[in-house]
């Protein structure tokens, strides 16, 4: 039996660090393990008999830091903001830098002694701006391995060594030297050549993107953190007949708690006492409230917009529903892509090439007579540009963006596998009953008899109907409560088991229900009436009969209605490549009339819910890629066996948890929603990749050759980082497809005002 855990993760500066890491946990029996760069977060799966402090040694042991998850995580104080330190190293580094460029670049400005300025100015930047560099390649170094901040720091203390060399001991140090500032190599003894520049300049650059990489890893992360924040902070609870407040962590299940007018609920439970309106746009991102009273479960972080609530608490702590989605959100930024491993394994080899190659490099140079500083300035200049920092981040900073925007918009991507299996999808297959319908009894329309209102069919049906328990007749009741407002008293009222009820409204003799309870009376249809019965059914649908004072006054129509948004929803599916395909249980004509009404041409009806697997497995066979949309327990299986697993959200916990996307909202848009951001997730990812590997591939040539400044090269290294970072940070603006899918942002956000008493 295996045991997971997340263990946080110092000292990573690059992804080598992370896949030296991974490396070294994995050659413990029975571990798995993923390392993550951009979360700085290690997730392990362990046997249960292994004390988890071997893992920790285990990290200690590759040079690295690591800490077991804490019950509370202490947010970092401003000394341990590693984004703080960042920037103070680089602003002091930018300002003693940017002279030392100046004065090398531009031969205009080079007064007598202008050197030993530079080199005045140079030292601080490369000691101390410089110092995460090399105290990270020592470290490496210990242990026998190389990383990227083994090419800076070597790179860096290469130029530096080699400009105190020709100011001390060349002829670089004498009054009056000039340093033309040239794109290209000439050949030159190297005695009066110093690269003091280079030393400061890549270490501000690279310093720079080090900084922009983890205030960009701080804003990605925000939606999760967003997400949590969403809680309530403290609760009243009802003990012995009072009111006590408590922190909300402290609630236990089982606890009665007030939720008064403007206060969030502060876990999942189920109304017990009071009625109101509760605002779930912060959590499902529709913004009608949703209506609930006795028996209605409510959820954790929503706003309640009513009268006040007494709520029992079923769920609480990391089991309420706000904590799954961060958990939901959190693996899912954890785990890693099939391209990300590739570009993890091109990584952990490619620095120990780069340093040979730069070896290489420097022995062509002398070989071929292109001069020490020709040789040395092409040698360094490969060890700066081939820093695959972009390489590191395309994957985990895509993600995180991805996955966090998709958890405010109410789309949870469970893992980063998901991705590129809805690039292939080609079939979507649909479930009827609660993913394209409501999964609730309407009443769709009214038939009345020539010279019966239609408002006074709806008054006696609906206050009859009104009086029983069963489903359709509720449907009744509230179609027609909603369409003529209150209904009168009923008199004598009794029901005729399975065949309808009866009673007595407004001093008429009122009879709803089937064909025989009115030939039992002795009513029967007109020609008008029987034939809209008989289209009700042909359709699938519940065809409800009424009659009063011995005569047939109406046929009302009752079905599962299909959501609104329903229609439209399949139609963008149609656009993303994806042929919709209908399967349910119920029976062919329903089936065909809500296909009908939605757009779909393939149905697949009459399924048991143990033969919706087989259906999926058949689809695959005909060589679909499928995804599959459920809400219920019987899809779980299906769900679980399709290529792409979408769970409406307001299902079934099995369903949820068989799927591969969580759609929060009830709306099939939703899928649309969440199929277009993982697919433009991918695709950043794998643009991501492709410059960073375009860059290192175009560049590396250029520095072996010469032709390449170092600076230059530390600039565009530390930019391609940049570049990869901000491509990632423009999915936060992913839109929806639907206007109600708002983001949870501090300004959206709905506030509490203060309780009222």
């Amino acid at each position: 039996m295996s045991t997971d855990l997340e263990l946080s993760i110092t000292g990573m500066t690059c992804a080598s660090c992370a896949a030296r890491i991974e490396r070294r946990l994995n050659k413990l029996d029975g571990v798995t393990a993923t390392v993550n760069y951009a979360t700085e977060k290690a997730k392990v799966s362990f046997p249960a008999d292994l004390d988890p402090k071997a893992l920790v040694e285990q990290v200690e042991a590759a040079g690295y830091g690591a800490a077991l998850p804490a019950p509370e995580e202490r947010a970092p104080a401003a000394a341990d903001d590693p984004v703080r330190s960042l920037r103070q190293r680089l602003v002091v580094s930018a300002a003693l830098s940017a002279p030392v460029v100046l004065l090398a670049m531009v031969p205009a400005l080079q007064f007598t002694h202008w050197q030993w300025i530079s080199l005045t100015l140079a030292a601080p930047v490369l000691v101390w701006g410089a110092l995460p560099f090399h105290r990270a390649a020592w470290t490496n170094l210990r242990h026998g391995a190389a990383t990227m901040d083994t090419l800076v720091s070597m790179g860096t203390l290469a130029a530096f060594a080699w400009s105190l060399y020709a100011l001390l001991f060349g002829t670089a140090g004498e009054p009056g030297m000039t340093h033309p500032f040239e794109l290209t190599i000439a050949p030159t003894d190297g005695a009066g050549s110093i690269y003091l520049e280079v030393a400061a300049g890549v270490t501000t650059f690279i310093l720079a993107g080090r900084y922009f990489e983890a205030r960009s890893k701080r804003r990605a992360g925000a939606a999760l953190r967003a997400l949590l924040d969403l809680g309530a902070k403290d609760v009243a609870v009802l003990r012995d007949g009072r009111e006590v407040r408590i922190p909300a962590d402290e609630l236990a299940v089982g606890d009665r708690f007030v939720v008064r007018p403007g206060e969030k609920v502060a876990t999942d439970g189920v109304v017990e006492q009071g009625g109101s309106a509760v605002d779930v746009s912060m959590l499902t991102g529709e913004s009608v409230p949703v209506e609930v009273g006795p028996g209605d479960a409510v959820v954790g972080a929503t706003v309640n917009a009513g009268g006040r609530l007494v709520v029992r608490a079923v769920r609480v702590g990391a089991d309420t529903r706000l904590a799954q989605m961060a958990k939901l959100v959190e693996d899912a930024q954890n785990g890693k892509a099939r391209v990300q491993r590739l570009a993890d394994r091109v990584s952990a080899v490619f620095v120990p090439v780069v340093i040979a190659l730069s070896v290489g490099t420097l022995a062509f140079w002398l070989g071929a007579g292109g001069g020490v500083a020709a040789a040395f300035t092409a040698a360094v200049a490969v060890l700066i540009i081939a820093c695959p920092c972009a390489l590191g981040l395309a994957t985990p900073t895509a993600l995180l963006v991805g996955t966090g925007r998709g958890a405010q918009l109410g789309v949870l991507i469970k893992g980063p596998e998901v991705l590129e299996s809805t690039r292939r999808v080609d079939a979507v297959v649909l479930d009827k009953t609660g993913t394209v319908t409501t999964g609730r009894m309407s009443l769709l329309a009214v038939h009345t008899a020539a010279g019966t209102p239609e408002h006074e069919v709806l008054r006696l049906a609906g206050a009859l109907e009104n009086a029983s328990e069963h489903p359709i007749a509720k449907a009744v009741a509230a179609g027609a409560a909603d369409r003529v407002g209150d209904l009168p008293p009923v008199e004598g009222f009794r029901n005729a088991e399975g065949l309808g009820v009866q009673g007595v409204v407004d001093g008429h003799a009122v009879v709803v229900g089937r064909e025989r309870l009115l030939a039992e009376w002795g009513v029967h249809l007109d020609g008008e009436l029987a034939r809209a019965k008989r289209a009700a059914e042909e359709q699938g649908r519940t065809a409800v009969l009424v009659a009063w004072d011995g005569a047939a006054r109406a046929v009302l129509v009752v079905a599962d209605a299909v959501k609104p948004t329903s229609a439209e929803a399949v139609r963008r599916l149609r656009g993303l490549g994806l042929t919709p395909v209908l399967l349910t249980g119920d029976n062919e004509a329903a089936a065909r009339a809500v296909a009908a009404e939605v757009g779909i041409d393939e149905v697949i009806a009459e399924v048991l819910p143990e033969d919706k697997v087989a259906v999926v497995a058949r689809l695959q066979a005909e060589g679909r890629v499928v995804a599959v949309v459920g809400d219920g327990v019987n899809d779980a299986a299906a769900l679980a066996r399709a290529d792409l697993g979408l769970a409406v959200g307001t299902g079934a916990d099995a369903a949820i948890e068989a799927s591969d996307l969580t759609l929060v909202r009830g709306d099939l848009l939703a899928a649309v929603d969440a199929i277009r951001l993982s697919r433009r997730t991918l695709a950043t990812i794998r643009g991501n990749l492709f410059w960073a590997f375009a860059y290192n591939v175009a560049a590396l040539p250029l520095a072996a050759a010469g032709l390449l400044n170092p600076m230059i090269a530390g600039a565009a290294m530390a930019l391609s980082s940049v570049f990869v970072v901000t491509n990632s940070l423009r999915l936060r603006g992913f839109r929806g497809t639907t206007p109600d899918a708002r983001p949870v942002t501090a300004a959206t956000r709905p506030k509490a005002p203060a309780p009222v008493a």
